[in-house]
């Protein structure tokens, strides 16, 4: 069944008491109250985005975030503390907020850009590509999409490599629409949209009979993104106690940029 319900023109809306306003672009697969966890760590990144460039900071290295419950699809606030800030790197803490309720809890490593050119024949490099370019890969659709207005209607994706939910795969994503309302996402904000996906793009579970959600996401950079698409190529591996692990390396069109985790827990859906 496709859905008739009209599609928001953004993830966000801003609001005038500094809070955020989400639409059912943010919703996720496993709740359709709920929102999937990349759109709100993206909303998350770009405020502290916007606190570590006063100190002269731009790249975000590393972006842990602890889901502490369910984020609704409702109204947000985010609140961002620098915890040190040095010369060349600043660590922050961020919370998420939902109806006076901690949702979600964030650090960030921030570190100040130098240009610096490499030596030509240096070991291991050049780093890897993603197995096929977005323009060599075919249009693919989440199983989940276009039974409600939700995260597959925010992203357009692209299968590099294997097949959707079928194990470990390949997938180049773009956003087809701002985060919030009138602003351009930051290369940042696009790779943590996207980056929160590893375990579903590589699952091996029947998404009908198991929920295998992640209660975090840790995304590593070694550079700042370029373009607009970004390619997760992911694999998860289970344990026998109903944890598993989704790993995903991450792309964009010129090569290797990093990787990210996501800690799962595998439980039966209700039938």
């Amino acid at each position: 069944m496709t859905t008739t319900e009209t599609i928001p023109t953004a993830a966000y809306a801003a609001l005038a008491d500094g809070g955020f306003r989400a639409s059912a672009l943010t919703r996720g697969p496993w709740d359709p109250g709920h929102q999937h966890a990349g759109p709100p760590v993206a909303l998350v990144c770009r405020a502290v985005e916007r606190a570590a460039r006063e100190h002269g900071l731009t790249h975000v290295a590393r972006l842990t975030a602890n889901l502490l419950r369910p984020v609704p699809i409702g109204e947000l606030g985010v609140e961002v503390a620098a915890d040190y800030v040095g010369r060349n790197a600043g660590h922050f803490s961020a919370r998420l907020t939902a109806s006076g309720k901690e949702v979600g809890r964030f650090t960030l490593l921030v570190q100040r850009e130098l240009p610096l050119e490499l030596p030509g024949d240096l070991v291991g490099h050049p780093l890897p590509q993603a197995p096929r370019s977005p323009e060599a890969s075919p249009t693919a659709e989440f199983p989940f999409a276009g039974r409600a207005v939700g995260y597959a209607d925010l992203v357009q994706t692209r299968l590099a490599e294997g097949v959707f939910w079928h194990g470990p795969c390949a997938v180049w994503f773009r956003m087809r629409h701002p985060l919030v309302e009138g602003e351009a996402p930051s290369a940042y904000q696009r790779v943590a949209v996207a980056a929160d996906s590893g375990n579903g793009i590589s699952a091996v579970l029947d998404f009908e009979r198991y929920s295998f959600v992640n209660a975090d996401l840790t995304i590593n950079l070694l550079r700042p993104p370029a373009g607009e698409w970004i390619c997760l190529q992911a694999r998860t591996a289970w344990g026998s106690q109903g944890g598993g692990l989704a790993e995903s390396a991450l792309y964009d069109a010129r090569g290797l940029i990093g990787r990210a985790t996501q800690s799962l827990a595998v439980r039966p859906r209700p039938a």
